[in-house]
């Protein structure tokens, strides 16, 4: 396949993969002229990068994970992002609970609600005594 095509079948522009190769992510074949011509295996590999960007994974993160022939190392990889995205699906919860007790508020305006004023303050200081703006 060309770079034009393997860029259409996945919604990409020629420059992204152009970069991924700059960056040692891919390594399409070379013909006539020093033209790209990409392979099956690079299809499986454009799928996981792709699968890994989603995933909130670096360029080099993924470099890194797909150029180690190590198991261990690609684990350690996976296992040290696993726990960065479960520390930021907690953050977001939190933001989600924030967001929503807004929205669920009974007063006409939720800076007034006990229950928003309560989580400002153990924001501000969790072991201070609240206080209540004027």
């Amino acid at each position: 396949m060309t770079i034009g095509e393997i860029a259409g079948r996945f919604g990409l522009a020629t420059h992204v993969l152009r970069h991924w190769e700059s960056v040692g992510l891919l390594t399409p074949a070379r013909v006539v002229a020093g033209r790209r011509r990409f392979r099956s295996a690079d299809l499986y590999r454009v799928a996981t990068i792709l699968h890994a960007k989603e995933a909130g994974l670096t360029l080099e993160q993924i470099r890194e994970l797909m150029a180690s022939a190590v198991p261990a190392r690609r684990r350690e990889i996976l296992l040290r992002h696993r726990t960065d995205l479960l520390a930021r699906i907690a953050a977001l919860q939190d933001s989600l609970r924030f967001i929503e007790g807004g929205l669920e508020c009974e007063h006409e305006d939720f800076s007034v609600c006990p229950h928003y004023q309560a989580m400002v303050q153990a924001r501000i200081a969790p072991q201070a005594t609240p206080h209540v703006p004027a």
